[in-house]
């Protein structure tokens, strides 16, 4: 059972795998305090240290995780970091509702056919939907 509600985003990310020198790009799948997921075309060990980069912002957001599970599904591999320290845990929350903000604005272009600034987007979606975005 899930501890952490998750939210789905498709935010570009770089892996490093630390022991092997592995850089990949890959597509954020969710994201959430104590973790996220991604998936890629490679089995990768559980419990290898993982540096991760989320350039949802400058400077691009970065923390070291650990490789809790990885889960072959049809042609890819989907694999879950977990965070263990509560400052990582933190500023995943914020990179977060980063991710949250930039499909809000997305999806008032695709649907509405509004162009926002990150800006106003984030000033629309916190008068929305901060009051039930979890704590």
């Amino acid at each position: 059972m899930r501890h952490f509600i998750r939210h789905p985003s498709d935010i570009p990310i770089e892996c490093c795998i630390t022991h092997l020198g592995f850089r990949r790009q890959h597509c954020l799948k969710d994201i959430g305090p104590g973790g996220l997921r991604f998936q890629t075309h490679e089995a990768l060990q559980q419990g290898c240290v993982i540096q991760i980069t989320i350039p949802v912002r400058e400077p691009p957001f970065e923390a070291t995780g650990v490789i809790a599970w990885c889960r072959r599904s049809n042609s890819h591999y989907e694999v879950g970091v977990q965070f263990s320290d509560e400052n990582t845990e933190f500023s995943v929350r914020m990179v977060e509702q980063i991710c949250q903000i930039h499909h809000y604005q997305k999806e008032v272009l695709e649907k509405e056919g509004r162009l926002l600034t990150a800006e106003e987007a984030a000033a629309e979606w916190v008068a929305k939907y901060a009051q039930d975005f979890p704590t």
